[in-house]
């Protein structure tokens, strides 16, 4: 028989290997059409009784992704049409659809025959489950083998069996640990939970996986034998009552409830473990059936998985300019910033000049990229080889003769025009005609900046977050001048790199600022009005905001902020700036000289290690206190998440962010917009503009004008529209008009 996804080759021994290998992907998923196959090669297995037992593994560097999960969109949209027509029909089609590749992993681990799973690369979700249904489970012995069942950070949790075989084969903490988290597991970590029987050579992985089959590998799960005991004991056992209670506990302090497929797994993992394997199995499948239907799922399903996938292939690159192999790479300013580019441009493999106003400022910026890779190397990420070849790659210096030759240049000096004019005016004098010169500015426009250049057309911004190593967005700034060479070559240096990129066009502040600055305005407001700081913190958390706005404010430096507001005032007049929340920045900085985390004191008091930090109690003394039970906690958690919101709809409305992906993708990554809404643009689309529109009327009424909808959204909000059928990003060649 032959397979457009595998082939099977049954050696003497009568042992099958199926090697799976997609055509024209660079990595195996599973789709309808893949399972199918597997389905006719289960059966071919158990029919040829020439075939002893088999091996299942990759004709690729990695093993599998897992699902498509654009599969899984296709499937939800089947059911909102059906669910139109006949509820109780939807929901059952929804169901057997939800069943399909668990019963197929059922029907392998039950075939009557061995299976291993010969695990060489990368091998998450459906594919881990895969892994976990087969007899036997061996890993290659290398850095690239990752297994993980990471469903839950795109709003799911594993479907297949995941949360039936992972606690019957590990202790239940380790396996909710696991579940939870969607942690990377390596070869050892999970041999040591019992997930995998052997780890082996990579050269020898196949033959170690046959082997297993030649010594008898029983064609029978643990879970299928009689006598069966749980790994560390019954869910009602002193151990089941020592872990059960606070992982509730812990479950609701890490999610606030905001998160179903998380709650989900709790539930699957111990209903499941009361009953038998199969109906486990069935309760699993009508968890997954529920928590597919919630708009958690489908908003973070779009924007965490394909939106994220499309922009990292380069959806927004201009089209028709080829790829560059990037030879050379500049940046100027060895700073925090800096210093924190060059370490992820030479991580990438690329060669780096990092130059400063003299050697020992550059040197000083080379030695952040030791300390960060010396750190991976003590926690065994990295191996003592890849810090020299890293640091290699690293050429600090004074000298802008060096800049010859480079593809690139990020100018990451300190934030004063004057300084950036003399920077790009140097660099440019070194420079090949056709080298891209950026900018990491994160205030000045790029339109006024490119004017210091003698080819603007060749002038972009790249906005990097700090810290830069950890930061995975970083925003291309178009400038009026910006050529198409110069978007596909910032494109390709971010992908280069690892990042996301987002295309903003030039305004102050760009669109991540914009946003945050809304953001912690807000908790400003919020403290003047006497609210206590505790609860504003607490509600910022709650809504799903990964930092408290104050914290955050002390992050960047309560000065910076200082800095903005006199900048902004200077640039756009007094109005521009609530002199109440001048006056409390002013107060925090003037004071009390409370610059942030950088000088142990801001909104937080930052004692000593270990000791943590905690909020300074003289908050509640520069503005009289509201009772806290008179404070409406969840109306505190909707202004914090709604003026964030209102901004994107501002940056779309005036073109500055052109593309819904963009938007909802960047405010999750640059500064964690409730993941769980699917980004700011996704939370007003799940929630209805029309509704949303209400919403806002009734804070603006008694909040103030920072409430006030856009005309964008009223117009939306009367067409029934959402953003990604205003601004969808899937049609070609239509000029998309904001309002």
């Amino acid at each position: 028989m032959t397979y457009t996804n595998f082939t099977v080759d049954t050696d003497a021994d009568g042992i099958a290997l199926v090697t799976w290998n997609m055509p024209e992907r660079s990595m195996n998923v599973f789709t309808e059409e893949v399972m199918n196959e597997l389905d006719r090669i289960i059966d071919q297995v158990v029919a040829d009784a020439g075939i002893k037992g088999a091996v299942i593994t990759s004709g690729k560097d990695s093993f599998s992704g897992g699902a498509d999960l654009t599969m899984l969109q296709k499937m939800l949209a089947v059911f909102v049409g059906e669910k139109a027509k006949d509820p109780e029909k939807a929901a059952k089609l929804l169901f057997d659809n939800a069943g399909r590749m668990g019963a197929l992993w059922r029907k392998l681990e039950t075939s009557g025959k061995p299976w291993v799973s010969a695990i060489n690369g990368t091998c998450m979700g459906g594919a881990f489950e895969l892994s976990l249904a087969c007899h036997g489970r061996v890993a290659a012995d290398s850095d690239k083998v990752k297994m993980a069942l990471p469903e839950v950070k795109v709003g799911i949790f594993p479907g297949a069996g995941g949360t039936q075989r992972v606690p019957r084969l590990t202790d239940q903490q380790q396996a909710l640990q696991m579940l939870t988290s969607g942690q990377n597991l390596s070869p050892q970590k999970a041999k040591a939970m019992g997930l995998i029987h052997e780890i082996a050579e990579p050269k020898k992985l196949i033959e170690t996986a046959k082997a297993m089959i030649k010594n008898g590998l029983k064609a029978v799960q643990p879970w299928d034998e009689k006598g069966f005991k749980l790994p560390g004991g019954q869910i009602y056992s002193p151990a089941g009552f020592n872990l059960w209670p606070p992982a509730i506990a812990i479950l609701r302090r890490e999610t606030y409830g905001n998160y179903p497929a998380a709650a989900a797994i709790l539930k699957c993992v111990y209903e499941g473990l009361l009953v038998p394997f199969d109906t486990g199995l069935r309760i699993e499948q009508r968890y997954f059936t529920e928590v597919m239907q919630s708009k958690e799922a489908a908003a973070m399903i779009r924007s965490l998985f394909v939106s994220l996938q499309e922009l990292n292939k380069g959806a927004r690159r201009p089209a028709g300019v080829p790829d560059t192999k990037f030879k050379k790479i500049g940046i100027l300013g060895a700073g925090f910033m800096g210093a924190g580019i060059a370490y992820v441009t030479a991580k990438a493999g690329i060669p780096v000049v990092l130059l400063d106003r003299d050697l020992e400022s550059a040197q000083k910026g080379k030695a952040h990229s030791d300390s960060l890779v010396s750190d991976q190397v003590k926690k065994g990420r990295a191996k003592p080889e890849d810090k020299d070849k890293l640091l290699s790659l690293i050429t600090p210096t004074a000298d802008y003769a060096d800049l010859a030759g480079c593809d690139l240049v990020v100018e990451a000096v300190f934030e004063d025009s004057a300084v950036k004019k003399e920077a790009t005016e140097k660099a440019e004098a070194v420079l090949k005609s056709a080298a891209i010169f950026a900018s990491n500015t994160s205030t000045i426009p790029i339109t006024g900046l490119a004017k210091n250049s003698s080819r603007p057309k060749n002038f972009i911004g790249i906005h990097f977050f700090s810290p830069v190593d950890k930061m995975m967005v970083v925003e291309i700034i178009l400038g009026k001048k910006t050529g198409d060479k110069a978007l596909a070559v910032a494109f390709d240096f971010v992908r280069a790199i690892k990042k996301t990129p987002i295309v903003v066009n030039d305004t102050r502040g760009f669109y991540v600022n914009r946003c945050v600055l809304r953001y912690m305005s807000e908790a400003y407001k919020m403290l003047i009005e006497g609210v206590p700081a505790p609860m504003i913190e607490n509600a910022a958390k709650a809504a799903g905001m990964p930092v408290g706005p104050l914290a955050l404010t002390d992050e960047t430096a309560v000065d910076l902020a200082q800095k903005i507001m006199k900048q902004t005032i200077r640039d756009l007049g007094e109005k521009a700036v609530d002199a109440k929340q001048m006056a409390l920045i002013n107060t925090m900085v003037d004071t009390h000289g409370r610059f942030g985390r950088k000088n142990g004191k801001g909104f937080y008091d930052y004692p000593a290690k270990p000791a943590k930090k905690k909020l300074w109690p003289g908050l509640k003394d520069l503005y009289p206190q509201l009772a806290p039970e008179k404070v409406d906690y969840e109306e505190l958690k909707e202004r914090l998440l709604v003026t964030i919101a209102l901004e994107a709809v501002r940056v779309m409305e005036e073109g500055i962010v052109t593309d819904p992906r963009e938007a909802d993708v960047g405010s999750i990554l640059a500064f964690g917009f409730a993941p769980f809404t699917g980004g700011a643009l996704s939370y007003i689309d799940g929630i209805g503009a029309k509704r949303f529109v209400k919403i806002a009327k009734g804070l603006q009424k008694k909040y103030g004008a920072e409430f006030k909808a856009p005309k964008l959204l009223l117009d939306m909000a009367e067409k029934g529209e959402s953003f990604y059928q205003r601004f969808d990003p899937h049609q070609k060649g239509e000029v998309r008009e904001a309002a």
